[in-house]
């Protein structure tokens, strides 16, 4: 299959076979699964998904990969190919009445951590996501209160889901190799035990403004927000740092201001 890596697409194709057992080992995709591929690239995981689940629906940015794709999997299942931008693909309109989704890919760099935000709002029609990401990037979506990588992606997403990262891989794993590691990584969308989060806009927007300027205190971080008051009533030290604050903490301040923030 020819076709040379688009920088512009932030393409780097997996071909390490070694890695790609790997992979779809950790996804173990099962028949009858709904599978959607973001980015297949070259079919790289394409096949074994399509091997083990006998569908599988597959996003591509890409509009020349869309033949090569076909053709070089028209016999091995049902694969279902959409031409779009995953930034602003409905992924829930895939499903067939209530059934979640598993998605997977190999997301580019460049547009890794909106992409996440995208799909953290779709993630009631979502099972589980496998994504094989920049390693920076997993151990920032990881990270956990008090540590340097610990900020707006940890908590946005660790309220909503658990993130487990995988394994680790080198760079010669791909075509052309990035000059970055990378990382396997599971997210699995909370359900029952996903803390209440009153209004997720506020929250986003508290979360945000807390780690715009990681070295201000929360006083000063959120003065646009929240006073001072607010953040004692809410049992938050004014003079703590973002990072000082665990998934809960966030959750619980948001939770205790958000109706002074409907009416100002």
């Amino acid at each position: 299959m020819s076709h040379r890596p688009r920088k512009r697409f932030g393409q780097n194709f997996l071909h390490d076979q070694g890695t790609i057992r790997r992979i779809l080992q950790a996804i173990d995709p099962r028949p009858g699964q709904h599978l959607v591929e973001i980015g297949p690239g070259q079919g790289a995981i394409t096949g074994g998904l399509l091997q083990a689940a006998g569908q599988l629906d597959a996003v591509e940015l890409d509009r020349d990969l869309i033949p090569l794709l076909q053709r070089r999997f028209a016999a091995a299942g049902e694969l279902r190919l959409h031409s779009g931008d995953a930034l602003r693909f409905d992924f829930c309109s895939l499903r067939d009445g209530d059934e979640r989704l598993r998605i997977v890919g190999n997301l580019p760099y460049n547009i890794s951590t909106p992409l996440l935000f995208h799909l953290l709002d779709q993630a009631d029609c979502v099972e589980d996501m496998h994504f094989l990401l920049q390693r920076e990037v997993v151990e920032r979506m990881a990270a956990g209160p008090g540590s340097k990588t610990y900020g707006r992606l940890s908590v946005m997403l660790q309220a909503r889901c658990r993130v487990e990262p995988l394994f680790a891989i080198g760079a010669g794993a791909f075509r052309p190799a990035p000059k970055v590691e990378s990382a396997f990584v599971r997210l699995q969308p909370k359900r029952r035990d996903a803390p209440r989060i009153d209004r997720p806009e506020w929250f986003g927007e508290l979360v945000t403004h807390a780690f715009s300027q990681r070295r201000k205190t929360l006083r000063n971080s959120l003065r646009e927000l929240v006073t001072a008051e607010q953040l004692e009533a809410a049992g938050v030290d004014p003079k703590l740092r973002a990072e000082r604050l665990s998934v809960a903490d966030f959750v619980h301040l948001a939770n205790t201001t958000c109706n002074r923030s409907a009416t100002t």
